[in-house]
């Protein structure tokens, strides 16, 4: 026979919900999942896309992700509870049926240029490469734009902005702001003993 308490506890169990790490490409979000995993929190991901010399400590992505455009969202209800990976090109195609704390990486625009052009040219890709940075420069502060009027209007997704180059100046009082917005499903202070700042290869300002 159930009894009351269980009942009760039920009722007032908080509604899981979806951590989602978004931003530009190389502006921290492998970074952020390695810190939550580390933190205690589960994540979604299949490993497809292995670490490499430009992300050492792995990619973290789940590949189904990429077919969100295509209406593909069966997948989420497997993400409750759990932290997921999703651009933020693609954070427009959530649905409303789940609810999302969205982690925003924000880094310097021209820290994200330099990476991008390393990570190409260590593939021996010459995709992108010719593009100036100032039309990039501009593309991505329009996009970054795009998306923050997007998840202004959309309530379900609950979105916390953090700074890649702040949490490698104040990792501590980052993650603990981050612990917060997760209503404490993570621990700040594992968090912190995965940053390794000798991966910090991209600053622009400063030694």
């Amino acid at each position: 026979m159930t009894s009351l308490r269980s009942v009760l506890k039920k009722l007032v169990r908080p509604k899981p919900f979806i951590t989602v790490v978004s931003g530009l490409p190389r502006s921290g979000t492998s970074m952020m999942m390695s810190a939550l995993r580390a933190g205690g929190m589960p994540l979604l991901i299949d490993g497809i896309r292995e670490a490499d010399a430009n992300n050492p400590k792995g990619y973290f992505e789940y590949e189904r992700v990429k077919k969100l455009p295509v209406g593909d969202t069966e997948w989420l209800e497997s993400a409750e509870g759990k932290a997921v990976k999703i651009i933020s090109a693609l954070l427009e195609y959530l649905p409303d049926a789940f609810d999302y704390r969205v982690i925003f990486m924000e880094r310097e625009i021209d820290e994200i240029l330099k990476s991008q052009k390393r990570m190409l040219a260590s593939r021996g890709t010459k995709q992108g490469v010719s593009v100036p940075d100032e039309d990039m420069r501009r593309y991505f502060q329009a996009h970054l734009e795009e998306v923050q009027s997007l998840l202004l209007a959309r309530e379900w997704l609950k979105v916390m902005p953090i700074s890649y180059n702040e949490i490698l100046q104040n990792l501590v009082s980052e993650f603990q702001r981050v612990a917060a917005f997760l209503d404490g499903r993570v621990d700040p202070a594992l968090m912190s003993g995965v940053i390794d700042p000798a991966l910090y290869r991209e600053k622009i300002n400063g030694d």
